[in-house]
């Protein structure tokens, strides 16, 4: 979802920002590129929220008890997929959630993670990479919370699987 290239020094607007968002679904990095390119923490949120519009709709026989991630304050539901290789799977995810933005912070979430192996995803910290971002700060406390929850919870998957 890279932006496109605008003149020489020139920051991208939060509409040119916005247009990439709805072309196709996001990596980590692309994610991390627009973000990082957005000074203004209102249009930091509002990227969120349209990463979480882009995300697909999971489906509602998805939305289980056990697919549900605990230590949520919104509700939150991540499927994990793997591809069968028992020793170190490749791992996607699917997720959802019925608040705006935490919805855009389940698509952040599963473009870090989604389609690593299990070892990969095991090792990988996001939260510090969230951190570093400034994400989790400028969270409110239940958000980041949540962000911990599904941030543990796959990587605790992971390591089942790793393991396994």
């Amino acid at each position: 979802m890279s932006l496109k290239p605008v003149a020489t020094g020139a920051v991208p607007t939060y509409i040119q920002v916005m247009d990439a968002v709805n072309e196709t679904a996001s990596s980590f990095e692309e994610i991390l590129t627009d973000f990082e390119l957005l000074d203004d923490w209102e249009d930091r949120y509002r990227y969120v929220i349209e990463l979480g519009k882009a995300l697909p709709d999971l489906a509602d026989e998805k939305k289980t008890s056990a697919n549900k991630v605990m230590g949520c304050a919104s509700q939150v539901w991540l499927v994990t997929h793997t591809d069968g290789n028992p020793d170190n799977p490749m791992m996607t995810f699917e997720g959802d959630s019925d608040a705006h933005i935490v919805r855009g912070l389940v698509a952040i979430v599963l473009a870090t993670y989604s389609g690593k192996t299990a070892s990969e995803i095991a090792a990988l910290d996001a939260f510090e990479t969230f951190a570093k971002i400034g994400l989790v700060e400028n969270l409110s406390a239940q958000r980041s919370n949540g962000l911990r929850s599904m941030v543990n919870r796959i990587r605790e998957e992971a390591r089942v699987r790793a393991a396994a």
